[in-house]
């Protein structure tokens, strides 16, 4: 089974051809960094139009590469959201076009579960298995009970992991994307030097608050006209730990939870863009080994937006016979557990 995955969320074009063997025949992934760094962030009518501008060559070169013609593949999939509702639709529409003309099936993907399910790519995970879900747009913990059985236990009250890491590096003039920027700071800096709180640090439930966080550095920041480098990778190193306390903690108390209601968990997986950063993994890794749990954690390239995963989600939903049909409308929001209200991470309070 060769599937054709298409990812087009947020402001990476990706394309992949990836087989049943969990093998990735071919890739494209094409950054949108350079346009949108003047802005200091994604401008999502520039991401929805270079999507357009490039999506079509990258499918054919992705093709070319891997040495198939359409007729060969099982399928195509592409994301269908949740993400920035122009650049969803231009891969959504590439999809069914291609799936159209050579009479293919179509999947349309929850952006979230091809991220759920990297795990089961790269190395084959069985389910159940815990999974701390942490990107620019998202943080959740989820019990990964089978395909489409997804159950939520936390997320955040308000920002993302990822958004609280560029706001922060944003306030630090760190460039963009703030996220890697950040890591590279704080590696020279002294996490001890100053004492930001740690968010819901032992507080009862699962959910995660980082605003918290990110507004005690904007006073930091305030408070210091002559920032230099080295305050800033110390303020770095110390926003960066917080965040990794916190998200080693609500990971630890979901753990315990999982034990006392006797789910017999697997493994232990982070994913999404926040999950390449090694500090975090580090962390984590010490929480997975409490637990007496293998930590995975997918490699890097395959932690931020790719079609690697949106391709392995369109074999794993074929192969039960799932597929959508031409008339499946793009979704700029789509919870990955059915039971959740349908709303943005944090957005019912925003």
């Amino acid at each position: 089974m060769i599937v054709l995955g298409i990812e087009t969320s947020c402001d990476e074009t990706a394309v992949a051809v990836v087989d049943g063997e969990r093998r990735i025949l071919a890739e494209r992934v094409l950054s949108q960094l350079a346009e949108h760094r003047p802005y200091g962030g994604v401008v999502p009518e520039i991401a929805a139009r270079s999507h357009l501008d490039h999506l079509d060559r990258l499918v054919a070169e992705t093709m070319a590469e891997a040495r198939l013609d359409f007729p060969a593949l099982a399928g195509v999939a592409a994301t269908g959201g949740p993400g920035l509702i122009g650049g969803v639709i231009v891969g959504v529409m590439t999809g069914k076009a291609i799936a159209a003309v050579h009479n293919l099936p179509f999947v349309a993907v929850n952006h979230l579960e091809g991220h759920a399910l990297t795990a089961r790519l790269t190395n084959d995970v069985g389910y159940p298995y815990l999974l701390l879900l942490v990107s620019g747009g998202h943080c959740q913990l989820l019990v990964v009970e089978g395909l489409g059985r997804y159950r939520r236990l936390g997320t955040t009250l308000d920002d993302a992991a990822g958004e609280a890491f560029d706001k922060t590096a944003k306030l630090l003039g760190l460039g963009y994307p703030g996220g890697p920027a950040l890591e590279r700071y704080a590696v020279d800096g002294d996490p001890s030097r100053f004492d930001l709180p740690r968010p819901m640090l032992g507080r009862p439930g699962f959910d995660f608050s980082f605003s918290g966080l990110k507004t005690a550095v904007r006073q930091l920041v305030e408070a210091t006209p002559a920032l230099d480098d080295a305050m800033r990778a110390d303020i770095a190193a110390a926003f960066q730990a917080r965040v990794a306390e916190s998200l080693a903690d609500r990971t630890r108390r979901a753990l315990k939870h999982c034990r006392q209601k006797h789910v017999p968990l697997t493994a232990m997986v982070i994913a999404g863009g926040v999950a390449a950063n090694a500090t975090i993994r580090a962390t984590l890794t010490a929480v997975a080994m409490e637990g007496a749990l293998p930590l995975v954690a997918p490699p890097p390239r395959l932690c931020t937006d790719n079609a690697a995963m949106i391709a392995w989600a369109g074999i794993e939903r074929l192969r039960l016979g799932l597929t959508d049909g031409f008339d499946f409308a793009p979704r700029p929001r789509w919870p990955l557990d059915a039971g959740a209200a349908d709303l943005a991470d944090g957005a019912a309070l925003r």
